[in-house]
C-alpha cells in the first residue's frame, strides 16, 4: 500500500482523495480500517478547503495568456483578453461582443465520481444585452443542469456559486460563460474561481439482474446505419470505382483534375460545345506527327493477380485511330496491359476493357493515348476491380454483411438539403457530375436511388430514404416516393422501368429533410414557416403512398415541440440527433453517449406528458445520427479515427437504448464508413474500426428482450436480456476503467446451467485502434474463464458479453 502525502499552504500533511479511495479494500484489519477512517477525515477537512481549479485567479500567465484556461466561441465572434480589471490580484479574464456571441473562458479539472463539489467565482458585467443567450454565468460544460445563475445589465463585482454532482465524471470542463444556449452583446470579467471537494462515495460496483421482469423488446432498428455522399464514405469507401472525377467535371490538366495530359500540353481542349454528361467533354487534337498524346490518371492502387475491368465513352475521327488504353504498374515496357480501339465514330460509343496487374504498386496509371491524327474525344472513364459486386467493393460488402445492420439512411445529412434525385437515375455515364452541395468535392452521381437499392439488397437490409426538404419541394418528394414505389403504370414508376427495374422497390421508411432547424442548413427556413411545408410535402408524398412511414426532423427544444405541436398528424417517427467529442478522463468521455440518449428520451416523455397533440399517439424517435466526432481526418473528409475509448462509450450507449426502447425506435450510427465510420478502408483494404466492432458483437450476440438491472454498478454500465429462445440470457459489463473491476452480481432467483461462451472486447490502452492493412489493436475474442457471479472479473477497458443458458 503506497500513499503519498503532501503538504498544504500551511505546512499541514495531506492526501489526496483519490489516493485515499484506494485505501477501502476487502480484507483489512479492524487497526488499519480505523485508521482509514481516520485518514478520511484528515483528507475530506483538507481537501474542503483546497484550491483544485488551475489558476483560479488567472496570476500565472505565459505569452500574455492564462496558464490552464483557453477561449472558445460557440456562437459568432467574442473578443478574449486577460485585463487589468480586476477583483484581487492583476488580472481577470474578459470577454466581450458588439455583434452577439456565445463563448467561454474553459478550463479543465480532474475530479472524483459520484462526489459532490461546490463551485464559486466571481463576475462583473457592463451592459449585457440577450439575443437569445441568458447572460453572463458559470457552468459545466456538457451538463446542462449545472449552472449558476446568469447575469444581465450591469453588474459590480458578483459571487455566483452552484453545487456540483459529478456522478460518472472523472473530469470536468468549466465554462466562464458569456452567452449560455444564445448570444449576448455587452462586456463580462471574471476572478477568483474557487472549486472545493464537499464529500465522495466509494465505488464497489454491485447489480442485481431481474431476468423474469422483462422490458419492452430491443427494435432491431437500433442497430441502423447511415451513409451520406460526403468525403470518403460512398465513393472510395463502399463504391468500388478506383477513378476520381470520371467524367471530367474539373478541366483535364488543372490543378482541381487528377487526369493529366500525356503529350504536349496544349493537346487537350475542354471544349464548351462538345458535352456530354452535362459539362464538356476533354477533346485530344492530334498532330500526326507520330508523337503520342492523350490523358492519364496516376496514383491507382493495383494487386499482383486481380484483374480489373472498366470501360470508355469515346467518339473521334478516323485519323486518331487506333487508339490504345493501358493500365501500368511499372515504367519498363512489360510493365503494362494494353487494350487497342481500332474504330471510331462522331457518335458517342462505350468501349469495355479488362486488365490483370502483374505486380503490386501504390502508383498504377490508367493511359488513353493515340499517336494518330485528327482527334478524339473522352466523354467518361470507369475501372473498378473485376471482383466488385454490382459496382461495390467485395471486402467492404463483406464487413457489412457481418454487421449486420437491419436499415440504411441515405443520401443525407446536409447533402440532402441540395440533391435532386433526379440527377442519380439512368444510364451513369450520362448522370451530371456536380459540386457537392453541402461539403467538399465533387458528386459523381454515380450511386443513385437504384445503387442504393442494390446496396441494400446486398447487405441484407431495408432501404430508408431522406428527401430534399431544404432546396427541393413537395413535387419533387412525391416523384420521388412514386418512383422508388410506384406500380408502373404511373408516371415515375414507368421511367423507373425504363431505367431497368420494373418492380417497385417497396421502401416503407422516409424522412422528410435534415436538420432543417440549422442555419449551416440549405433552404433553412423558421420553425413557424417549416411546420407548413412538412405538413405539404408529407400529404404530397402520402398521397403517392399511404404505406410509407414519415420521419419528421426532430431536434429537443422549441423545435421539436413546435413540430409534435404542429405535425404530429403528418409523422409516424420523429427524428434526433446528437454527436459527442473527446472528453477528458475515461468515465466522462464513455457515459456523455448514454447521457445524451438519456435526455433525448426523457425530453419526449416530457413531451408526451405536455402537448395535448400527441394524445393518443405513440410517435417514437429516430435517432438517425449519433456517434463521437473529434480528432483529425486521417480518412478524407470527416474520416476520423477511433479508439477503444470510443468503443466503450458506443457499448454504454447501446445499453442505454435498450434500457429506452419503449420510445427510442430506430438508431442510425453515423456513419457507416470512413465518415467518422464504423469501417475504415485504404485503397484495397477494409478493417473493423473500434467502434464497429461493437456494433457487430452486439447484433450478432446480444438478446432483443431486455431485463431490469439494479443496483450501483457505477463505474460499470451492466445490461441484460433474453434472446428469441427464451432459454438464452445474454449480459454485458463495460469497464471503463484503466484498472480491474470486481462485480458483485445478483441473477435474482436465475439458475445458470452453462456458459454457452463469453466474447471480449479489449487492448492494450485506451487509444489502441485498427487499421487497414496493419494488425488490429482491438478485437473480439473468446475467452475461456469461469463464471463467479459473486465475483464476477472485468478487465480494464473492456467490454465483456457472457452468454447463459
Amino acid at each position: 500500500m503506497k500513499v503519498s502525502p503532501n503538504l498544504n499552504k500551511n505546512g499541514n500533511i495531506r492526501f489526496s482523495s483519490h489516493e485515499l479511495l484506494r485505501l477501502f479494500r476487502p480484507g483489512r484489519s479492524v487497526a488499519l480500517l480505523i485508521l482509514m477512517l481516520a485518514l478520511a477525515w484528515l483528507v475530506v477537512s483538507a481537501d474542503q478547503g483546497r484550491q483544485l481549479l488551475p489558476n483560479p485567479s488567472f496570476e500565472e500567465t505565459k505569452d500574455g495568456k492564462p496558464v490552464g484556461w483557453h477561449p472558445a466561441t460557440f456562437q459568432r465572434e467574442a473578443s478574449f483578453e486577460m485585463d487589468k480589471v480586476a477583483r484581487t490580484g492583476s488580472w481577470s479574464l474578459k470577454i466581450s461582443s458588439e455583434k452577439g456571441a456565445d463563448a467561454a473562458w474553459s478550463t479543465q479539472v480532474r475530479v472524483l465520481p459520484f462526489a459532490r463539489y461546490r463551485f464559486s467565482g466571481w463576475v462583473k458585467t457592463e451592459n449585457i444585452k440577450s439575443q437569445g443567450g441568458k447572460g453572463v454565468l458559470f457552468n459545466v460544460h456538457g451538463l446542462e443542469r449545472f449552472q449558476t445563475r446568469a447575469l444581465t445589465g450591469s453588474n459590480d463585482w458578483t459571487r455566483l456559486e452552484m453545487i456540483i454532482d459529478t456522478e460518472l465524471n472523472d473530469a470536468l470542463q468549466i465554462n466562464c460563460l458569456f452567452g449560455g444556449w444564445g448570444k449576448v452583446t455587452g462586456q463580462a470579467w471574471f476572478d477568483d474561481l474557487s472549486l472545493e471537494l464537499l464529500s465522495a462515495r466509494k465505488l464497489r460496483p454491485r447489480a442485481t439482474v431481474y431476468p423474469a421482469r422483462k422490458l419492452e423488446p430491443i427494435s432491431p432498428y437500433l442497430y441502423g446505419q447511415f451513409i451520406e455522399h460526403l468525403g470518403r464514405c460512398i465513393y472510395q469507401g463502399i463504391w468500388a470505382e478506383m477513378l476520381e472525377d470520371r467524367k471530367f467535371y474539373q478541366a483535364v490538366g488543372t490543378p482541381d483534375s487528377p487526369w493529366k495530359i500525356a503529350g504536349e500540353p496544349h493537346s487537350v481542349h475542354m471544349n464548351p460545345l462538345l458535352t456530354y454528361a452535362g459539362i464538356p467533354v476533354p477533346e485530344i487534337r492530334l498532330k500526326g506527327n507520330g508523337r503520342e498524346a492523350g490523358i492519364y490518371q496516376e496514383s491507382l492502387a493495383l494487386q499482383k493477380g486481380r484483374k480489373y475491368t472498366g470501360r470508355l465513352v469515346l467518339a473521334g475521327d478516323p485519323g486518331a485511330l487506333p487508339l490504345e488504353v493501358r493500365l501500368v504498374w511499372g515504367e519498363g515496357r512489360d510493365e503494362r496491359e494494353v487494350v487497342r480501339i481500332d474504330r471510331i465514330s462522331p457518335d458517342y460509343e462505350k468501349f469495355y476493357f479488362d486488365f490483370a496487374s502483374r505486380a503490386d504498386t501504390e502508383n498504377g496509371r490508367l493511359e488513353i493515348v493515340s499517336r494518330g491524327s485528327e482527334a478524339f474525344r473522352v466523354a467518361a472513364v470507369s475501372l473498378m476491380p473485376a471482383d466488385n459486386l454490382e459496382g461495390f467493393r467485395p471486402e467492404v460488402i463483406k464487413l457489412l454483411r457481418e454487421l449486420n445492420s437491419p436499415v440504411y439512411r441515405w443520401p443525407g445529412g446536409n447533402f440532402v438539403s441540395g440533391y435532386d434525385w433526379r440527377d442519380g437515375i439512368g444510364d451513369p455515364d450520362r448522370r451530371p457530375p456536380r459540386k457537392n452541395p453541402a461539403w467538399q468535392g465533387i458528386e459523381h452521381n454515380d450511386v443513385g436511388i437504384h445503387e442504393f437499392m442494390a446496396f441494400c439488397r446486398l447487405v441484407g437490409a431495408e432501404p430508408y430514404i431522406a428527401v430534399n426538404s431544404g432546396q427541393g419541394n413537395e413535387t419533387m418528394a412525391a416523384d420521388e416516393v412514386e418512383y422508388v414505389n410506384g406500380s408502373p403504370d404511373t408516371p415515375m414508376g414507368r421511367l423507373r422501368a425504363q431505367n431497368g427495374h420494373p418492380e417497385p422497390f417497396n421502401c416503407r421508411f422516409w424522412s422528410i429533410g435534415n436538420e432543417m432547424y440549422g442555419d449551416w442548413q440549405l433552404g433553412h427556413m423558421p420553425l413557424a414557416d417549416y411546420v407548413r411545408k412538412h405538413n405539404r410535402l408529407a400529404e404530397a408524398m402520402k398521397a403517392r403512398d399511404p404505406n410509407i412511414k414519415l420521419i419528421a426532423v426532430g431536434a429537443v427544444g422549441d423545435w421539436s415541440r413546435g413540430m409534435l405541436e404542429a405535425c404530429a398528424d403528418h409523422m409516424d417517427y420523429i427524428s434526433e440527433h446528437f454527436y459527442v467529442g473527446e472528453r477528458p478522463g475515461l468515465l466522462s468521455h464513455v457515459y456523455q453517449v448514454p447521457r445524451a440518449i438519456r435526455r433525448i428520451a426523457e425530453a419526449h416523455r416530457q413531451y408526451r406528458k405536455t402537448i395535448p397533440q400527441l394524445k393518443g399517439k405513440d410517435i417514437r424517435i429516430a435517432l438517425d445520427e449519433w456517434n463521437y466526432w473529434y480528432g483529425p481526418y486521417v480518412y478524407g473528409e470527416l474520416g476520423t479515427q477511433y479508439f477503444l475509448k470510443d468503443a466503450l462509450g458506443i457499448a454504454a450507449g447501446l445499453h442505454e437504448y435498450y434500457r429506452q426502447a419503449d420510445i427510442i425506435y430506430m438508431a442510425n450510427y453515423a456513419q457507416t464508413v470512413n465518415v467518422i465510420g464504423a469501417i475504415k478502408t485504404s485503397r484495397i483494404e477494409a478493417v473493423f474500426d473500434t467502434t464497429g466492432l461493437v456494433l457487430k458483437l452486439y447484433r450478432q450476440e446480444f438478446g432483443t428482450v431486455p431485463v431490469k438491472v439494479s443496483g450501483q454498478p457505477e463505474p460499470l454500465d451492466v445490461m441484460a436480456a433474453w434472446k428469441e429462445d427464451g432459454k438464452t440470457l445474454t449480459m454485458a459489463v463495460v469497464n471503463p476503467t484503466a484498472e480491474k473491476q470486481t462485480l458483485a452480481l445478483d441473477l435474482a432467483g436465475f439458475r445458470v446451467k452453462g456458459v454457452e461462451k463469453i466474447l471480449r472486447i479489449s487492448g492494450p490502452h485506451e487509444k489502441a485502434c485498427n487499421v487497414p492493412g496493419q494488425k488490429p489493436e482491438v478485437e473480439i475474442t473468446t475467452v475461456n474463464e469461469k463464471f463467479v457471479p459473486e465475483r464476477l472479473q472485468l478487465p480494464p477497458l473492456s467490454i465483456t458479453l457472457y452468454v447463459l443458458k
